[in-house]
């Protein structure tokens, strides 16, 4: 089995890097790089494989190819026309280009992917006069071709479909959390299943099926179907076999994961995906509005949760909400820390709490703030003097 290392692109999103490169450096990585929404990192085919089915926080993991500057598409036809395409691809295969530019030279990304493709089908037919067939659904090659600048990377994509898309879900609610974005919450708090974990506005489950998934070691890319990287020429399917039916470094949770939301079609929607991810013995769900926890479920314990924002779900009361939430969590949740993921500024003020930690992240296209409120039995100064 061939050990080369090669560079490898992992995407994330905004706020993520940090904890996708931790988990990179876990796997293995070398020479990471952080940039912005991605983490650059060299490894071999095996660790390819690995970081698509273990990272929690990778969108997709690129293997770029062939760098070159290119001022015209003409330039970049060239370039592209000039690759030995034989390595990747056959007549009989099907690719498709996805082009993202950043760039004044080039401000239209469908007419660059229109130019690469045309060089692609050109190689082939001078070639043999026969071209392979573009497949935008399910292609055997998935090309990323990236502008910055004059700067052109053309990579391969390793995942296909985006790796937020797990494959547990079977159902979700009116605004369900990305799981990477999820994933990453929980990891930013530093929670690695040491105690127990409570999401009381659960909606579909994320959080809570995520956090399942991090305190058993479970790696989240073992309920896709596939990944890109099965059609392509190298494909090494013993080593991919061992990689994604290894299972021991999964370790037993010996605590509990509470879920509650308001809503009863939620909690249903909850469990049937947490069914599909098959950590049902580990979760306890519940209907429950917030404000009527009269206890912890547990004596020492994290909560995370995400609640409505006034965007998508619009609670009657929004800053109720949020005044109930501070009341809870001072009387109900003493010693434990609570992290809150909001949009708007006002909804935190009336928590009342003072943040002992503020993370900037992006939930959708909504810049938002990932605050952690320290809840300290009696008072500050009393805790402090223990």
């Amino acid at each position: 089995m061939s050990s080369r290392e090669f560079k490898m692109i992992a995407k994330t999103m905004a706020g993520l890097e940090d904890v996708l490169a931790e988990e990179l450096i876990g796997l293995g990585a070398n020479n990471l790089e952080l940039g912005k929404r991605m983490v650059s990192f060299e490894g071999d085919l095996a660790l390819l494989y690995k970081a698509n089915i273990h990272c929690r926080t990778a969108l997709r993991i690129l293997r770029p190819v062939y760098e070159f500057k290119a001022k015209t598409t003409d330039d970049i036809y060239k370039k592209v026309k000039a690759m030995n395409w034989y390595e990747h691809l056959s007549e009989d295969n099907t690719f498709a280009i996805d082009a993202i530019t950043f760039s004044d030279y080039f401000t239209h990304s469908k007419f660059v992917a229109y130019r690469v493709k045309d060089a692609i089908a050109d190689y082939f037919m001078q070639k043999s006069g026969k071209r392979p067939s573009v497949d935008v659904k399910d292609p055997d090659l998935l090309i990323n071709f990236h502008v910055a600048h004059d700067k052109c990377t053309l990579s391969f994509d390793s995942s296909g479909e985006s790796l937020h898309k797990r494959g547990y879900r079977v159902a979700q609610t009116e605004a369900p959390l990305n799981e990477v974005l999820a994933a990453g919450m929980i990891l930013k708090t530093g929670w690695r299943g040491e105690t127990s974990f409570v999401d009381p506005m659960c909606g579909s489950g994320t959080l809570l099926i995520e956090a399942a998934l991090i305190a058993m070691n479970v790696p989240p890319g073992i309920y896709r179907k596939n990944f890109a990287f099965e059609k392509w020429k190298n494909f090494n399917s013993e080593l991919f076999e061992t990689i994604y039916n290894d299972d021991s470094n999964e370790r037993e949770f010996e605590y509990k994961i509470y879920g509650s939301d308001i809503s009863k079609e939620a909690i249903e929607i909850a469990y049937k995906n947490i069914k599909g991810a098959g950590v049902e013995k580990c979760i306890e769900l519940k209907t429950m509005p917030f404000e009527e926890y009269t206890e912890a479920p547990a004596e020492k314990g994290i909560l995370v949760t995400n609640p409505p924002y006034g965007e998508r779900i619009v609670p009657e009361d929004l800053y109720g909400l949020y005044e109930n939430i501070g009341e809870r969590l001072k009387h109900v949740f003493m010693g434990y820390s609570a992290w809150i993921l909001s949009y708007k500024k006002e909804c935190f003020d009336k928590i009342g709490l003072k943040p002992s930690k503020k993370v900037h992240l992006v939930n959708g296209s909504l810049q938002c703030e990932f605050r952690r409120y320290d809840i300290f039995a009696g008072k500050r100064n009393e805790a402090n003097n223990k």
